[in-house]
């Protein structure tokens, strides 16, 4: 028994190594820069974090390292959460999709009911030591069973208007849910994201133009409706004309931008997070990264970002070439999800759009955006690798 263990293990690394050497595009069975980029923007995010939060780590607590040690707890669970789930193939994502959008369906049910309520909202669930935001989890399960149902109706979204709306129907059932917390910021990402896959799936244009104007009305009434989100919409257009009011965390934020210049005021040496800047830590995090890291700073964190997008796209792309529609699907999602909430957050932080309370990917303090936004990666390396083994094994047979 032991010598055909080793025979079978002796031909399966001999296959390997004539696929490694003799077709050099599998050389490595995963998507080594995306890892590294994704390890390089959250030590920026975990070296920031400390720096920001420090002073209102010693007024809350008298611990300026509070959010850092948390931060770092996060961190650790992050990795050791991806280990586990980089095990885990596709096909298991792809079949229980249903009952994750089940469970955070039922988490934002329990939010409304047991959640607490902080700042007038009602955002988390407290686990123990740990507290949870399903809203960041709704996100992940939403593009799963969208991309699950895609493989199932294709034909049906193209051809069906009632196919395009099925999809929808489950977005505004989430979409309510988040409002009723309030989360204005991630029912934009959750109807955009969901706008661009079906688009992606190939339906119809007129669909869409219908989609968007019902869309489209619905936020502005819910803007209209609500003198909070009215204040946050007017003051960006010129924050200066009530500086110490509905503007004042716009202003704060561009003096950061604009103290930061060509280099930087140094790491540690912001001014703007001696809370003159409100969530320095948290949404305005990107501001305080200029005020400190400059225009330089600013620069190398984006070309990190804009390169992790390029690199998850571009897996979605691989996978949707060789007919593996669930992990292709789930990658362009993740990709649009990804990219829409760093233009968000950096276009809040530098007066380009309206304040919508998301996190910069990687980089904010948040530990439930952390541990899902970890997990998508995880997800797209275990897609990368499924797609160069499907590759390998192809090559293998002829």
């Amino acid at each position: 028994m032991k010598l055909f263990l080793c025979r079978f293990d002796l031909k399966v690394w001999t296959k390997n190594w004539l696929v490694r050497s003799r077709d050099n595009s599998v050389k490595e069975m995963y998507d080594s820069p995306l890892l590294w980029m994704t390890f390089g923007l959250t030590i920026i995010g975990f070296v920031m974090v400390t720096s920001a939060s420090m002073p209102i780590g010693q007024r809350l607590a008298n611990d300026p390292f509070i959010f850092a040690k948390h931060d770092a707890l996060y961190i650790l669970l992050s990795l050791f959460l991806s280990i586990v789930i980089l095990r885990i193939p596709m096909l298991f994502w792809q079949r229980y999709s249903s009952v994750m959008l089940l469970i955070s369906i039922v988490m934002l049910l329990m939010v409304l009911i047991v959640g607490p309520s902080i700042k007038g909202a009602s955002r988390w669930l407290e686990l123990g030591p740990l507290r949870i935001q399903p809203a960041e989890l709704s996100k992940l399960s939403l593009f799963c069973y969208l991309a699950s149902y895609l493989v199932r109706k294709v034909e049906e979204v193209r051809s069906n208007f009632w196919g395009f709306c099925k999809p929808m129907g489950i977005m505004v059932i989430l979409s309510i849910l988040l409002l009723a917390q309030p989360d204005l910021g991630t029912v934009v990402v959750l109807f955009i994201t969901t706008l661009s896959m079906l688009f992606l799936a190939g339906a119809k244009i007129w669909q869409f133009l219908t989609i968007i104007g019902y869309g489209v009305s619905a936020v502005i009434l819910l803007i209209t409706t609500e003198p909070y989100r009215m204040r946050r919409v007017t003051s960006f257009w010129n924050p200066w004309a009530d500086q110490f009011g509905s503007g004042y965390q716009l202003t704060q934020s561009l003096m950061a931008f604009g103290r930061g210049k060509l280099c930087g005021q140094g790491l540690g040496n912001s001014v703007q997070k001696l809370e003159y800047l409100p969530e320095a830590h948290t949404d305005f995090i990107f501001s305080i990264l200029g005020e400190e890291l400059g225009y330089i700073g600013v620069v190398l964190t984006l070309l990190m970002v804009f390169s992790i997008i390029f690199r998850v796209m571009s897996i979605g792309y691989r996978a949707l070439m060789i007919d593996q529609q669930f992990s292709g699907f789930l990658a362009c999602s993740i990709g649009i999800w990804f990219s829409l909430q760093v233009l968000v957050n950096i276009g809040a932080a530098s007066g380009l759009l309206p304040t919508k309370g998301l996190t910069l990917p990687l980089i904010s303090y948040g530990g439930s955006s952390l541990l899902i936004m970890s997990t998508s990666i995880v997800l797209l390396l275990r897609i990368d690798y499924e797609t160069r083994l499907a590759k390998a094994q192809a090559f293998m047979k002829r």
